[in-house]
Formats: structure tokens, sequence, C-alpha cells
């Protein structure tokens, strides 16, 4: 996914997707996908993130979500650059790491940290219709990568809540 989206309507809802730097699978540990909740949910009550619809996977991230104050891309760079420094950070400080010396290597690249692929996959969302096509695509990531055979049992995407099954960690915002 190394290319840029622009955004044109910085307020407009959008379906968005990050990708760990070669596709690596870092949130196969809950220790880093636990920070990408906690800086979501620091967005969301700091920078006016909304957040309609969500998914972890083991290698990437997909969002449907909004900016209150007209700033999605100012807080996508900003969730971007701050997760990559933390769970970079996070991987150094883990005795557990068994990837450790690995994972290093390869999410950096001349001294500097490459946690993110480039820019991000983004499309902006108009009507319920599309709106609904694209939450049934991140609910049912999981279940087309085999790790659950409901969407609803996965725990790191918003689809319990969507089923009301669980409250999950991230607040949803009502699409309409």
């Amino acid at each position: 996914m190394g290319f840029e989206f622009k955004i044109r309507d910085q307020g407009a809802v959008h379906f968005l997707t990050f990708t760990v730097h070669q596709w690596i699978d870092v949130f196969s540990r809950k220790d880093y996908s636990d920070l990408i909740l906690e800086s979501l949910n620091f967005c969301q009550k700091e920078k006016g993130l909304e957040i309609f619809s969500w998914v972890i996977m083991s290698n990437h991230l997909h969002l449907i979500a909004r900016a209150k104050n007209e700033n999605l891309s100012d807080i996508i760079r900003d969730f971007k650059k701050f997760t990559s420094k933390k769970i970079f950070r996070t991987i150094q400080d883990n005795p557990r790491e068994s990837r450790k010396s690995w994972l290093l290597l390869a999410l950096s690249y001349q001294g500097n940290i490459w946690f993110w692929e480039d820019g991000y996959h983004g499309e902006e969302i108009f009507t319920v219709r599309f709106f609904s096509v694209k939450v049934n695509y991140i609910h049912q990531n999981p279940v087309r990568a085999g790790i659950v055979e409901k969407e609803e049992e996965y725990l790191n995407s918003s689809a319990g809540d969507f089923y009301g099954i669980r409250k999950g960690p991230i607040q949803l915002t009502d699409f309409g």
C-alpha cells in the first residue's frame, strides 16, 4: 500500500487502511495491538476522531472514521507517527519478544523507524450502502483470514458491538 491517498473533504467519513511495513505480523502480539487501541482512544478523546467501525489484523488496520474538526489528515499523520515510535520502543523493551532482533531490523531503514508503509489506502464514504459494504468488509477480514468462523468472535474488531454481544474497547459513532 505504498501510495499517498489525498483526503479531499477533511470532515467526511472515510474507509482507511494502514499497513505495517513489509506486511510484518506485529499485531499478533496483544501488547502491540493494545497500543493501537490506546492510541485510537486518545485520538477520539483529544483530537476529535470519530470511529464507526474498525478491525486490527496481524499486519494492518482498517477503520471507518471521520474528524469532528475536519482535520483527518492531521490526525492520521499524528497517529502513525506516534504509534510507529511507541510500538518500536515497546518491541525494543519487551524481554518476551522472541522476534526482537528481526523485528527491529525489518522495521527500520538507515537508522530510522519504518513501521507503517508509506501513505495509506482511503475511500470517502458517500452513501449508507457503501458504508454497509465497508463495514462488512472490515468485519469479515478475520473470517476470510481463517482466524474465526464468525466475525463477532474476533475480539480486535467492532463486530461484537454491531451484534450487541459485547462492548468493545473503542467508542463507536453511529453512521447517519
